[in-house]
Order: structure tokens, then C-alpha cells, then sequence
């Protein structure tokens, strides 16, 4: 695949924003025109190309030796002041004792003409984006995103449960946080509770409103083995009363609790189950506003997921090439050593090039149940899905990899980051310095989508 091919699969227009962008709201809460990308690093070579190219030269064709261009004194003067301009730009990251210090070995990186973990490196895979039925997606923008990092990290360092391994790291916990304070819901409904941070999460979020959580297993259970949290004002169906969600009674529980707008309501799940199936159970019971965990990646996760849905060739950042000696496939398998969660072709296409899903399979309930789907069917799912979409928002990373120095997630399927890499100033200012880099180590493109029945 040429890079121009590459080009077209980066971030979609309207996808998140780096702060520093013209203020069009992160997601694309106001999209520009439809040939607009995202990406901010499109149309630039990376850096790493630039420093080789710069530093470039060419063989004698009489000595065994190297010989550099013509007028070579002054080109390496030009040469040594724009190398040294560059140091110094990284340099202004971070002084300690007037000694020049940059985070996560930048400038060796730069030096070695590698960009791995960059800023070039979001999106370069493409972003499959679920389309809304008017175009809309959200109404906040990336100075909130800021303003509520500011005002959760203190909150985050205070929680019941430290070591939350299996359950949610501070990008998903702080996306949960963010959009429940946003939404502002009377009732908040969890399907999955674990050792119940999500529930703890939910509640710093909205003190005062109601929440349901459903759980096989309930959280005070974990209690005997280590720290859980366990809400004294949640009602839980755990234990020998749980019910999956599917088969609550809905109309009775919102009527205990008083709830007249099913819009005051949000769903929150982090269930591992086929979010084609919630979604239309949601839509049964008439549920509009939902939260989505584990939003996988296609090739990814245990269960099919809305990202998965909605990747496909007419969505632009969507589709993929089976062909093992491609450009696509060179790249996967070069990223696939430098992040744990990247897929390979051989790893992400099934027999007869299936791709859709994991190998072209619906899975669910915890990869118990795996379904064989057609292409056909899975195109059909995604245009029922963006049939019923009023909004459709992935949290971005919270922060770029060389500031968390996370290895899970691959930055070339996601879009750019609330806080970009080089942005470390902003990254310290705003306390996430203060965090182990454990907790940036979980992001799984959580989901918020907002739905309605599709108009006849």
C-alpha cells in the first residue's frame, strides 16, 4: 500500500484534536468540511525521515570512501545549526540544574531516525468511526477534557482500590468520570462491577444520583482478599439475585426509582458481551444514552465490539489488506513487536481473508461463544448501528506513549491523545507525573454512543 493509500486510513475528520488545534471540539462536535483529516501529521514527513534525509549522503563513484554534495562546508554548517536547533527545541521540554534532560530518550530516538510512539505515529492505521445519522457527535471539546484532567487526578490518587489489575486504568476511569459528570444522569445502570471501582468512579462523578449495578459476583466478596468498594446507596443484583441486563424488568426498576426521562438514565457496560447485542437490548427497553468499556479493535477482545462493526471499507480509517507481502502488512508486523496489543495480518485475517471481527468470527460472552459472520452480515451490522446513532465518541489516550511509557495499546489505531507527546509540561501541570505508569497501561477505546430508533 503506497503512503498516499496509508494517508487516507488515518484519523477521520472529526476525530479527537490535539489542544493546540483550531477549536472545533475533540470527536468532531463541529466537523469541517468532508475532506478534512484529522490527523495533524498528514501531510509531514515524520521526524525521524527528515534528521536521515538531512544528514543524507552519497558514494564516490572512484573512491571506496563517502563524498558529500557540492558547497559541503557550508551545507554542513547549515546542517550542524538546524541539528543543534532541533536539540534544543526537545531540550526546552525539561531543564534540571541546566543540564538539558527530555523525557522517554527523545532525542536519541530522533537521532536514530526512529518516531516509534510519536505524535506521526496516531492514526496511521486508520480510526474506524461509527457515523452518526445527523453528523454530530459530542458537545464537549478538548479544553474540557483538560479542565476535568485537572479536577480528576486529585480524586483518582484517593481511590479504595490501588492495584485494579483486570479492571480499569486511569484513562478509561477518568472517560467514565468525565462523561457521567457531563451527562449529569439521575440514574446510573453498570452491567460488570468487578471489585466495584467503576462504581466508586460513578459515584465521585454524581453523589447524589442513584445507581444500579449488575454482577455475578458481588464486590463485597473481593473484600476477603484484598481492597473493594462496596456503595451503601447502590442497588445491586449480584450474587444469588443477579440478572443479566437483558432480562431485568426495566419498566418495574425505573419505576421504583422514580425515573420519568429515560434521558436522565445512563448504561454503563463493561460486561465483555457482543455490543451488538446490548445495543439493540437498549434500544428495546429504550435507553438512549450508552457507555461501552472495552470498545475492541478489530482483531482484538473477547467479544464484537462497535469498533469492530464499524470498520469497514466505506468509512474512511475502516477495512484492511490480507495480502502478506503488503505495505499494511509489513507494518503490522513490524508494530507487533513494539506493542503488545498490535495485531499482525496472519493474526487479524481468518480463511478467505476474513477480517471483520477477530478472523471474520462474532464472539461473545467472554470468547465462550464464537460465531462465524459473513462480510455481508457484518456490513449490514454496521448500517443498523449508524441507523440508530445520534452521537458516537471514543475516548482518546489520555496522553502520548513517551510521556506514560505504555506498551499495550497501538497508537497507529487510535486517535491523537488529549495530551500529545512533547507536551510534557502540560502533562506534569495537570499531576499525572504523579501516577505509576501501570495505570496508562489498560486503554481499550471506551465508547460513549447515544442512540434512537431509526425513522421509518
Amino acid at each position: 500500500m503506497a503512503e498516499s493509500v496509508l494517508s487516507s486510513r488515518r484519523a477521520l475528520p472529526g476525530s479527537p484534536r490535539s489542544p493546540r488545534d483550531e477549536e472545533i471540539g475533540v470527536g468532531g462536535a463541529a466537523i469541517a468540511a468532508d475532506d478534512g483529516d484529522g490527523s495533524k501529521t498528514r501531510n509531514h514527513r515524520p521526524i525521524g525521515a527528515r534528521i536521515t534525509r538531512m544528514f543524507s549522503f552519497r558514494m564516490s563513484p572512484t573512491r571506496r570512501c563517502c563524498s558529500f554534495p557540492p558547497a559541503a562546508p557550508l551545507l554542513s554548517v547549515a546542517i550542524l545549526f538546524r541539528f543543534l536547533f532541533l536539540v534544543a527545541l526537545l531540550c526546552s521540554q525539561r531543564f534540571r540544574r541546566g543540564v538539558c534532560e527530555t523525557e522517554y530518550g527523545a532525542i536519541s530516538r530522533v537521532v536514530m531516525g526512529r518516531t516509534d510512539g510519536l505524535a506521526s505515529d496516531f492514526g496511521i492505521l486508520g480510526v474506524p468511526w461509527c457515523r452518526s445519522k445527523s453528523g454530530k457527535s459530542v458537545d464537549w471539546g478538548a479544553k474540557d477534557l483538560i479542565k476535568g484532567l485537572e479536577e480528576f487526578v486529585p480524586i483518582y490518587e484517593n481511590r479504595p482500590i490501588k492495584d485494579n489489575m483486570y479492571g480499569m486504568g486511569f484513562d478509561h476511569s477518568f472517560g467514565l468520570w468525565f462523561m457521567t459528570r457531563w451527562l449529569k444522569p439521575t440514574l446510573m445502570i453498570e452491567s460488570g462491577a468487578f471489585k466495584g471501582h467503576s462504581t466508586w468512579v460513578l459515584r465521585q462523578a454524581m453523589p447524589n444520583s442513584s445507581i444500579i449495578s449488575l454482577s455475578p459476583r458481588h464486590p463485597e466478596k473481593y473484600l476477603k482478599k484484598g481492597p473493594a468498594y462496596v456503595d451503601k446507596n447502590c442497588t445491586y443484583f449480584s450474587g444469588k439475585e443477579f440478572l443479566d441486563f437483558g432480562s431485568v424488568n426495566w419498566g418495574n426498576v425505573l419505576k421504583k426509582h422514580g425515573i420519568s426521562d429515560i434521558n436522565q438514565v445512563l448504561v454503563f457496560f463493561d460486561d465483555h458481551q457482543n455490543q451488538l447485542k446490548r445495543v439493540k437490548q437498549a434500544l428495546g427497553f429504550g435507553f438512549k444514552n450508552l457507555l461501552f468499556e472495552d470498545n475492541y479493535d478489530t482483531g482484538t477482545g473477547d467479544h464484537y465490539s462497535l469498533r469492530q462493526i464499524c470498520d469497514q471499507f466505506y468509512v474512511r480509517g475502516g477495512g484492511h489488506s490480507c495480502f502478506r507481502d503488503g505495505d499494511e502488512a509489513r507494518i503490522r508486523r513490524k508494530r507487533r513487536k513494539l506493542w503488545e496489543k498490535a495485531v499482525d495480518t496472519e493474526e487479524l485475517c481468518g480463511e478467505g481473508e476474513a477480517w471483520w471481527g477477530v478472523r471474520g468470527e462474532m464472539r461473545d460472552d467472554f470468547n465462550h461463544s464464537n460465531k462465524a459472520i459473513s462480510h455481508l452480515d457484518h456490513f449490514q451490522n454496521s448500517r443498523f448501528v449508524e441507523s440508530l446513532l445520534d452521537s458516537y465518541w471514543e475516548l482518546p489516550p489520555v496522553a502520548g506513549p513517551s510521556l506514560t511509557h505504555q506498551t499495550r495499546y497501538d497508537p497507529a489505531r487510535s486517535s491523537n491523545p488529549i495530551v500529545e507527546d512533547g507536551q510534557y509540561s502540560l502533562f506534569k501541570g495537570l499531576g499525572l507525573t504523579r501516577l505509576d505508569a501501570s495505570v496508562f497501561n489498560g486503554y481499550t477505546q471506551m465508547v460513549y454512543v447515544k442512540i434512537s430508533a431509526a425513522k421509518q
